[in-house]
């Protein structure tokens, strides 16, 4: 699927540089416009959000996160901020890891994510935007995001937020799905996403969610423009690793 064959558009003209995505108009018209879009998306798909994610991993999610957090130097002792956490996934993973969930804080503009989200985690839940996060300077060891880098207002701001937060050695992991450069991959994670995840989850909703994932995907900037922010943001030791052709690690540490 080209880009040009998607929904996006920019009616109000262009978004910042360091958008992810321009505005997608089937959703909603401005970019102003996104963030409440989002929150009651995801208030919607929280009951339902941990098995898609579980269906839509084939059941390796919370092996593959935890493994993620330990390759990037995750060990016990540490203190962790799980930016856009919905239901708490990576927190969860990111506990197990630092043997203390007190050690573990969830952040999330979304209500309904962050009540789902207590039912399995112990650990600290604020809600609250990555733009904007409410802690002071360099409380943290490791900033993570899980598969919501997509969702952000503006990169540069989020990834400012991110160092800001981050203790001096402290680290940001990243974790994305990124568009395949084959078309021919291309059509099958579409095709996965939008047609497959919703018929397996049986809810209108779950159409809704997915179709808007896909898009978000497919019009997301190149690997090489986070790259770029991530630098131009003050990380060192920036890199980007890639499994599978789709599934993103970006990875950065404060000086």
């Amino acid at each position: 699927m080209s880009r040009s064959s998607t929904s996006a558009e920019r009616p109000d003209g262009p978004e910042s540089a360091q958008a992810p995505h321009p505005v997608l108009s089937r959703y909603y018209r401005r970019a102003d416009e996104r963030p409440s879009f989002l929150v009651d998306l995801f208030d919607g798909a929280a009951g339902y959000y941990d098995r898609l994610c579980g269906v839509m991993s084939l059941g390796s999610g919370q092996w593959y996160r935890g493994w993620v957090l330990r390759r990037a130097g995750l060990r016990p002792g540490m203190k962790v901020l799980d930016v856009a956490t919905g239901t708490g996934l990576v927190a969860r993973a990111a506990a197990g890891i630092v043997l203390d969930p007190r050690a573990v804080t969830g952040l999330d503009p979304s209500s309904g994510m962050l009540r789902q989200a207590r039912r399995a985690f112990a650990g600290p839940l604020v809600q609250g935007r990555i733009e904007e996060l409410p802690y002071r300077d360099r409380l943290f060891d490791f900033v993570t995001i899980g598969y919501a880098l997509r969702h952000a207002a503006d990169l540069a701001v989020a990834f400012r937020e991110c160092l800001r937060v981050l203790a001096p050695g402290g680290r940001l992991i990243v974790l994305e799905i990124s568009r395949p450069r084959s078309r021919a991959m291309q059509a099958v994670i579409r095709v996965y996403l939008t047609r497959a995840m919703p018929l397996v989850m049986r809810t209108a909703h779950a159409r809704l969610l997915m179709r808007y994932y896909w898009e978000t995907i497919d019009t997301c900037v190149p690997a090489e423009t986070i790259l770029d922010v991530l630098r131009a943001a003050g990380f060192t030791d920036v890199r980007r690793k890639v499994f599978f052709g789709v599934q993103s690690e970006y990875l950065g540490r404060r000086p």
